[in-house]
């Protein structure tokens, strides 16, 4: 099915959906509640209207704290309707990391379920003491708060406060007709990942990019969705694979999508088993959580297809999967930037063991060498990628995007098989990947740091049966540091860090190894850790 020539954007596709799929089953809930195409299609109205109607105007940006629902994927897509700019949040972010993404991308709306509520109240505190200059911004982040203005906050399903508005409010007016999209590079999403140095950043992602990879990822032979599939809607909305490769997918191709809050290994095979889910996209740890299963052959009965990306799956995993299963693994390689599929093993030639697969239709890939060079046959390279799914750079002055050939480095390291298959071997960036989700190590030893009794702190990833990898911190305590400094620690960071960016141990060591320019020398660390998972560490 090719797009007509008015289809600029993902909030397009839903208009598209409703003129000719009108009655088809879009969304369902876990708990039951759901909307066909013509009825999403009018609720994204009637919250394109209502977002206006409360001063968003386009390229304002406006805050999504709020689990996989209805309500989340109706107000991504009036954000879209309206060309504002959807900033996604962790709902299960704390108050703090909410602050930062709300301050620095200057959101003036925010729409919270009872989930994140409790956290977005806490961050309008934050966003209104820094506004008053109340707040010490160098231990915040302070230039979070540049752009910072006190948001309007409609909540989901949850008493309000003062100053708070219903939800509902937000989606009572009657709808009215809209200027259509007309320019794909407006700026549709603010996406918060690393990028090039250690603290979060929001790329930039066009309606162009995120339109771009859709198609791109409708031309892969043989398909990844088709449109009387239904698709597992367990990965996050708040992040990029959940939001554009399934979300933006599904609309693509008119598929049913099933949106669950949160994953649960039992509760979630039986959602699949129940409602005949046929297409899974999930994060690499789950395969290792249902493989514990002794029945798993049985409740993945109606899967046909199961996706991985986040992070690369483990070869032997893969293959006692299938085994047992008889279901095909295909796995990707994406990143935020890239909103987010690069690669597929659906677009391999013939599956190599431990490879992300090939680039997908109108990607681009090349190796670089450190001297800047193509590298040697065989040897690996940073990976730099090159398509029209490519973000505009980060916000706010879109530096660090693409370079005038188009090309972007994404300081990923791997090889390049002769048949293009891709197979990832390093990271030049600190990243730690904790159940397909990022964690920027700076993010958690600056936490650390805050506390009393702390001299140095080193973060690192280590390998985690469960979730992939682990948060680990090495600190080295002051002289006189008390007795409770590991559990002061732990404490600080429960206070102001999401679950997932939460260290898994603390190590008390004397000294950390830095270089000669004083820089901590985290492989020495990693080496310790490897050392270690060997038994080779007492």
């Amino acid at each position: 099915m090719s797009l007509p020539g008015s289809v600029h954007g993902v909030a397009d596709l839903l208009g598209l959906a409703a003129l000719e799929s009108p009655d088809k089953l879009a969304l369902v809930e876990a708990g039951g509640r759901s909307l066909t195409w013509a009825q999403l299609d009018t609720e994204v109205a009637r919250l394109a209207t209502g977002l206006g109607a409360a001063g968003i105007v386009a390229g304002h940006r406006v805050g999504i704290a709020a689990s996989n629902g209805l309500e989340f994927v109706a107000t991504y897509l009036a954000v879209l309707r309206v060309q504002a700019v959807a900033v996604p949040v962790n709902p299960r972010a704390t108050g703090i990391e909410i602050a930062r993404l709300v301050g620095d991308s200057g959101s003036r709306l925010v729409v919270a379920d009872g989930d994140a509520i409790g956290a977005v109240r806490e961050a309008v505190e934050y966003v209104d003491r820094a506004i008053a200059g109340e707040l010490d911004l160098r231990r915040l982040d302070g230039d979070s708060f540049e752009r910072a203005v006190r948001p309007q906050v409609y909540v989901v399903g949850a008493t309000l406060h003062p100053g708070e508005r219903s939800y509902d409010d937000l989606r009572a007016a009657d709808p009215r007709p809209l200027p259509p999209l007309t320019d794909p590079e407006r700026l549709a999403v603010l996406l918060y990942t690393s990028g090039t140095s250690g603290r979060p950043r929001g790329a930039m992602l066009t309606h162009r990019a995120l339109l771009a990879n859709v198609e791109q990822i409708a031309a892969v032979d043989p398909p990844m969705i088709h449109g009387d599939d239904v698709v597992l809607g367990v990965l996050p909305l708040f992040h990029v694979y959940g939001l554009n490769a399934v979300l933006g997918s599904v609309l693509r191709h008119r598929a049913k999508l099933l949106l669950i809050d949160r994953f649960d290994p039992q509760g979630t095979l039986d959602l699949i088993e129940d409602e005949a889910c046929s297409v899974v996209p999930v994060a690499p740890p789950v395969v290792a959580y249902w493989m514990q299963d002794p029945a798993l052959e049985e409740r993945l009965g109606p899967v046909r297809l199961l996706l991985s990306g986040s992070a690369p799956l483990d070869p032997e995993l893969v293959k006692a999967f299938t085994a047992r299963t008889r279901i095909p693994v295909h796995q990707g390689y994406g990143l935020t930037e890239a909103a987010p599929v690069v690669t597929s093993t659906l677009c391999s030639e013939a599956l190599e063991p431990g490879s992300v697969g090939a680039a997908l239709p109108g990607v681009g890939i090349r190796l670089r060498a450190e001297d800047g060079a193509e590298p040697e046959p065989g040897d690996p390279g940073e990976i730099l990628v090159q398509g029209p799914n490519l973000f505009s750079g980060y916000w706010p002055d879109a530096t660090g995007g693409p370079g005038p050939d188009g090309w972007w480095a994404t300081g990923d390291v791997g090889f390049l098989s002769p048949a293009g298959d891709l197979t990832l071997v390093d990271r030049l960036k600190d990243l730690v990947i904790v159940s397909g989700f990022n964690v920027y190590p700076v993010e958690v030893e600056d936490t650390i740091a805050e506390v009393a009794g702390v001299a140095d702190v080193a973060v690192i990833g280590v390998p985690d049966e469960q979730t992939g990898e682990a948060v680990v911190a090495y600190v080295v305590p002051v002289a006189d540091a008390p007795g409770d400094l590991a559990f002061r620690i732990r404490s600080r960071c429960a206070e102001r860090l999401a679950g997932f960016k939460q260290p898994s141990r603390v190590e008390l060591v004397e000294a950390l190894p830095h270089t000669a320019t004083g820089k901590v020398q985290k492989g020495r660390l990693r080496t310790i850790e490897r050392r270690r998972g060997l038994g080779l560490l007492e």
